[in-house]
């Protein structure tokens, strides 16, 4: 009697506890994605300005705990660098956007091109190889792929700058992710080139070119 007593009281004990945690739980869970509403490039610290093209780009690295609370994936974590690129066409005319090429330039001359939708899935799922067969032999080897849910896959691709033109007097923005895994102070001395950008007569604007310094070196703003 005693022990089954015991039992009771633990098994209460447990309901209790798991009660207590699952409003915590379903509230992560909860947490939805929504993309920062981007105010004209020229607001923002790190900027290139075109004048005479009418068109500014700018750049607002997610690099800080508190910016990126905005995602419920912890891509820094996973080696990966969220930037948002804002582009403002202040101009009459539609720029288009199909041809752009973004890179970000360390300061010690490393390249690095944005990571496409796949490259992140991969790092998201942390693939990893089966036992490796003991033959020398070049033999394929099964790789074991880890699952990436269906709400980190929508965050992804509604995070993603997926604008293929920006009209008269409007702002397009999204998300760029920049692999710089092992690297601890990426922006420190980088730039980030955007080239591809074309207005309506199909002719490429001068290359826009953005130090990483006007953000690092700009004052913290204050969240509402």
């Amino acid at each position: 009697m005693q022990d089954h007593a015991h039992r009771r009281a633990v098994s209460h004990r447990l309901a209790i506890i798991a009660c207590a945690l699952t409003p915590a739980v379903l509230g992560f869970a909860a947490k939805e994605f929504v993309r920062p509403a981007a105010k004209s490039a020229v607001s923002y610290p790190a900027h290139d300005q075109h004048k005479d093209e009418a068109v500014t780009v700018a750049v607002d690295p997610y690099d800080m705990p508190d910016k990126a609370q905005i995602f419920t994936i912890n891509y820094r974590q996973e080696g990966l660098l969220p930037i948002l690129v804002i582009v403002t066409n202040d101009s009459e005319q539609p720029i288009s956007l199909s041809g752009m090429k973004a890179q970000l330039v360390t300061v010690d001359r490393a390249k690095i091109s944005p990571a496409d939708s796949d490259d992140i899935y991969r790092r998201l799922s942390h693939p990893s190889r089966a036992d490796v067969p003991l033959s020398p032999l070049p033999f394929p080897r099964k790789k074991i792929k880890g699952a990436v849910s269906p709400k980190a896959l929508d965050e992804i691709q509604n995070a993603g700058f997926n604008a293929k033109a920006v009209e008269p007097h409007s702002t397009q923005s999204g998300f760029l992710f920049f692999d710089v895994a092992g690297m601890s102070t990426p922006l420190a001395g980088a730039h980030f080139y955007l080239t591809g950008v074309r207005n309506d007569k199909g002719d490429e604007l001068m290359y826009f070119e953005i130090p990483m310094e006007k953000y690092l070196s700009a004052p913290p703003t204050r969240s509402n």
